[in-house]
């Protein structure tokens, strides 16, 4: 199955709560999501912010994103475990909607078999002024993608935000924005600080973005598919 629009959500929690919510969530929440036909592409630890839990999610189109949603949150299955897994949350709002920056520049399908590996998955938050064109997205593939590859990483996914209109407004996303995400894993940190650096190294690059490179430096739990 191919998935064309995926979220990015990234969760503030009460102090302490991290892993009683990834507890929580590789117990309940995987196979049930992917019941109902969303795909959970992977979900991870902040490594820089201990109170964030951070996943990444999958829909084929926006119209099964809306019926998938109101299926699961409608089920018996978020019925029971809401009150506990809205418990260790104080945002849950910060997301971003989001599509393949190019065709086939999505996630591939993984097996979620055997621990995570000990590596890092790292994504890259490119905010721009204007929307993401052609153009800017050559000078990543020109600039960026040699930098990762060169600082040992392996380029996983790029996505861009998808600017359809939320289907399921009963869950905010951000809005008004403009980001392209490049999603990577690392052996280590310091090959991601080999990458970071590299970037803060390309003036063509900065000055067509509306702030700095966001870096989300991102551990795997035991049941992420992405790792």
């Amino acid at each position: 199955m191919t998935y064309h629009i995926f979220e990015l959500r990234q969760y503030l929690l009460h102090p302490g709560q991290r892993e009683t919510l990834i507890e929580l969530f590789d117990r309940e929440f995987v196979e049930n999501q992917e019941a109902v036909g969303m795909w959970v592409v992977g979900q991870f630890r902040d490594v820089d912010r201990p109170d964030r839990f951070v996943w990444v999610r999958g829909f084929r189109d926006m119209t099964a994103r809306a019926q998938a949603l109101a299926e699961f949150y409608g089920g018996p299955v978020w019925t029971q475990h809401r009150d506990a897994a809205n418990a260790t949350m104080i945002d849950s709002d910060d997301v971003l909607l989001l599509r393949p920056a190019w065709p086939g520049s999505g996630f591939a399908a993984v097996e979620r078999t055997g621990p995570p590996p000990e590596s890092l998955v790292a994504v890259t938050l490119f905010h721009r002024p204007t929307p993401i064109d052609a153009d800017f997205v050559q000078l990543l593939a020109d600039q960026v993608r040699p930098a990762l590859v060169d600082s040992g990483a392996r380029p996983v996914a790029c996505l861009d935000t998808e600017p359809a209109e939320n289907t399921f407004p009963a869950l905010p996303v951000r809005t008004g924005e403009n980001v392209l995400a490049w999603f990577a894993s690392f052996p280590t940190t310091a090959h991601h600080r080999t990458y970071a650096e590299r970037l803060e190294a390309m003036p063509d690059l900065l000055a067509r973005l509306s702030g700095p490179p966001e870096h989300l430096r991102l551990v795997p739990t035991a049941r992420s598919a992405l790792r």
